[in-house]
């Protein structure tokens, strides 16, 4: 027992020499992580900002980034089995040229974007998948290749990933909340790409320091003890079992990741940093699950380290089927919502990120040939997160309500964790045991929509007086989710997008903004509207008698559905002047450059919300008014942002601002009330009049609408009234920057609490 227990120790101490030899890898592994991220959120919004924020555009997108992953794995892999390669200048090699990619990468981006633009779906995949490639490629052969080193050093392939996954997951997510908090707020995305590159050099010259110093052995050597000879040799499962288990199990841990921002956006209204924090604490999830697999690895008994596996997996999914009673019954609670939000993405990637590194551990003997098998089994894994992608984010949203969505998540996870049980070749009584449980939990699956009673009214409103009045209307698809509360109050994801109204008097939705379209244009003839909403706009629009066309670009079909229905605008889809597109409304106006129109109206949403800079920047601005003719107006909703306000005044030679929106031209814009009050009058809409004159509701809406003319013309002026001058806002927004494709305006700084 003696002798045993002096074996154990010195093997304990050989490896912890080892681990302490490879601590500088580690550290660099770390902080390559950092610019990874990085790199992968500002590249994702140039490329959304390219081909459109619509959902095949973002699918198309993340799915490139995982296959240029995938296919840098395998080379990883093959640069493993080539002994003499110094590990540390092939790690500043990688880092350097990702860097020098970087460098340029937006500038390549938009140079290939504006050439590929309009292509069918399949070709701008390969586009995209192209213009990754290379950085990918690099970053995806870096695992492989440390792993190979480690696996050879410390004798324990599972020990060796779980350290290197945790690292680099960690670095990720730390980038995540750096960029939330700090680099996106106050340096935009090419400062972000800056400070990427330059952690890129210093990792590099950090490795080629510590090459120079002799730190770290240019080949590993392994550290043999007593029982090296057995770990380098064992495995515990078929390879093949292997990558089969990995691929599932990223295809649940990827869909979990998409479950989640779903309910997080939904519950916070879309916001840009939305995917920001889930992404990180999801990223700092799979790290704290990495670490713990690389301490199972090192058990001495191979069944107590797959219990530990089944039992993280098992509570995974208690804890995503619990997510959302939980969040339901906590909607009148904010702040334990959130939290209670955030603990659990925590915990189910927590559980799910253990399952690579103990796979690795049970699947690939730490031999000679551990890198090119880490690169199979990481690829393996990776495709089950590009189907997840795939499949979850682009069929299962389209066809499953959330609650639906947790419920299949459930099931999958509980039946891959009943096939690692059988795989593992676990005793009777465990697996009977395991069974058990999860017969439990899918029966509780079952009963989700009744455990989770108003969900959505409680994310939304988290308040349950308002959440007591269940939604009339609910539209779930894989662009969106789409409410109607009983005041016939529009939602989109889980922000104010109207009310079906087209009535002046009692007006409830600002609805004198379209009517204003004769006070600032003389024959609006042609107008294009971005964004259908509630269909109340596009009514009143349609209707003016001046317009002869409408052309409508809508990204999400959903809302043409919903108006449909509603029978104060269903008329719009029988108008012969009606004209509606699906897409992205950025995108139509790049790929119908010859177009031309008297006004177009933009009722964009909240200027805080994710990719809406994509409607309100100085180059869209630019970009709408290349599409005005002759004394054109583009005019779009504000939300009562100064800095919009003040990017217009500063963008357009001339401008004014109307309620909460902005017109602006290349020309004088032509204020004519006289005109405006003879178009009011002569108003119909389905062959009613608008403004009855016999009517004093009506005569009254119209008097104090015409009022607005001597506040115009006299003053006083300010954000408080209804018009302003450009002038007048330059003066009172001096303080602020313009909003650009590049700083993103108030996405990120909202949160913040800036402008």
């Amino acid at each position: 027992m003696t002798d045993l227990m002096a074996a154990a120790g010195s093997a304990r101490a050989a490896r912890s020499r080892s681990a302490a030899s490879v601590r500088p890898l580690v550290v660099l592994f770390f902080l390559s992580g950092f610019p990874a991220l990085l790199y992968q959120l500002v590249w994702q919004r140039a490329l959304f900002r390219i081909f459109g924020v619509n959902i095949e555009s973002v699918t198309i997108v993340v799915t490139a980034f995982m296959i240029g992953l995938g296919l840098g794995s395998l080379a990883g892999g093959w640069l493993s089995t080539k002994r003499n390669l110094p590990l540390l200048p092939l790690l500043a090699a990688i880092e350097a040229a990702t860097a020098v990619f970087g460098l340029f990468s937006l500038a390549i981006f938009d140079l290939v974007g504006e050439w590929a633009l309009g292509l069918p779906l399949m070709a701008t995949a390969a586009i995209t998948l192209g213009l990754v490639l290379v950085p990918t490629l690099l970053m995806g052969a870096t695992l492989p290749v440390l792993v190979s080193h480690l696996a050879r050093r410390l004798g324990n392939t599972g020990h060796s990933v779980g350290l290197l996954y945790y690292v680099n997951t960690l670095g990720a997510g730390a980038a995540c909340l750096a960029g939330l908090a700090v680099i996106f707020p106050f340096t935009g995305m090419s400062g972000a790409v800056r400070i990427a590159v330059l952690l890129n050099l210093l990792v590099a010259g950090f490795a080629l320091l510590i090459h120079l110093r002799g730190d770290l052995p240019a080949a590993a050597q392994p550290v043999k003890t007593a029982s090296w000879e057995l770990e380098t040799s064992r495995t515990a499962l078929p390879f093949g079992v292997v990558l089969g288990l990995a691929a599932l199990g990223g295809f649940v841990s990827l869909s979990y990741e998409i479950f989640f921002f779903r309910i997080e956006s939904f519950s916070t209204g879309s916001a840009a940093s939305s995917f920001a924090a889930t992404l990180g604490v999801f990223l700092i999830g799979i790290a704290s699950g990495s670490r713990n697999a690389g301490d199972w690895a090192q058990l001495d008994d191979a069944d107590l380290a797959a219990r530990h596996m089944l039992k993280a997996l098992a509570s995974g999914c208690l804890v995503g089927l619990a997510v959302l009673p939980v969040l339901a019954w906590t909607g009148a609670f904010p702040a334990v919502q959130a939290g209670a939000g955030l603990l659990a993405i925590f915990l189910v990637a927590r559980a799910w990120g253990a399952l690579l590194p103990y796979l690795a551990h049970q699947g690939i003997a730490a031999d000679g040939d551990a890198g090119l098998r880490m690169s199979w089994l990481y690829l393996a894994n990776i495709a089950g997160s590009a189907a997840g992608s795939i499949l979850t984010g682009f069929v299962l949203m389209d066809r499953l309500t959330l609650v639906g969505i947790g419920q299949a998540l459930a099931v999958i996870g509980l039946a891959t964790v009943v096939l690692m049980a059988f795989a593992a070749r676990m005793p009777r009584r465990d697996v009977s045991g395991l069974m058990g449980a999860a017969a439990c939990l899918t029966v509780a699956a079952v009963f989700l929509p009744e455990l989770s009673p108003r969900l959505l009214e409680r994310l939304q409103f988290k308040n349950e007086a308002m959440a007591s009045v269940p939604f009339v209307k609910v539209s779930e698809n894989r662009s969106g989710i789409i409410t109607v509360d009983a005041n016939h109050t529009v939602w989109g994801h889980g922000m104010y997008d109207g009310r079906f109204n087209t009535h002046l008097a009692g007006d409830t939705n600002g609805i004198v903004r379209p009517y204003a379209l004769s006070l600032l244009h003389k024959a609006p003839r042609k107008v294009l509207m971005i964004g259908l909403a509630t269909g109340s706009w596009a009514r009143v629009l349609a209707s003016n008698p001046d317009v002869e066309s409408l052309t409508i670009v809508e990204i999400n079909p959903a809302y043409a559905e919903l108006a449909k229905s509603e029978p104060e605008v269903a008329s719009i889809f029988t108008d012969p002047k009606v004209k509606l597109v699906v897409d992205d409304g950025r995108r139509w106006l790049r790929l119908n450059p010859a177009e031309k129109f008297d006004v177009i109206v933009s009722n964009t949403t909240w200027h805080f919300r994710a990719n809406v800079t994509n409607l309100v920047s100085e180059e869209f601005l630019r970009l709408a008014m290349s599409h005005l003719g002759p004394g054109g107006v583009f005019f779009y909703n504000t939300t009562d942002s100064a800095r919009l306000q003040r990017t217009a005044c500063m963008t357009a030679p001339h401008g004014l601002r109307f309620y909460n929106h902005m017109a602006v031209s290349a020309a004088p814009i032509d204020v004519d009330f006289n005109r405006w009050e003879r178009v009011l009058k002569a108003y119909e809409i389905d062959g009613k009049q608008v403004l009855d004159a016999q009517n004093p509701r009506d005569t009254g809406a119209l008097e104090d609408l015409l009022s607005t003319r001597a506040q115009w013309e006299n003053g006083p002026y300010g954000p408080q009234y209804r018009m302003e001058s450009c002038a007048q806002i330059a003066a009172r927004t001096g303080h602020l920057a313009t909003v650009t494709d590049d700083n993103m305006g108030s996405e990120w700084r909202h949160m913040l609490g800036m402008e």
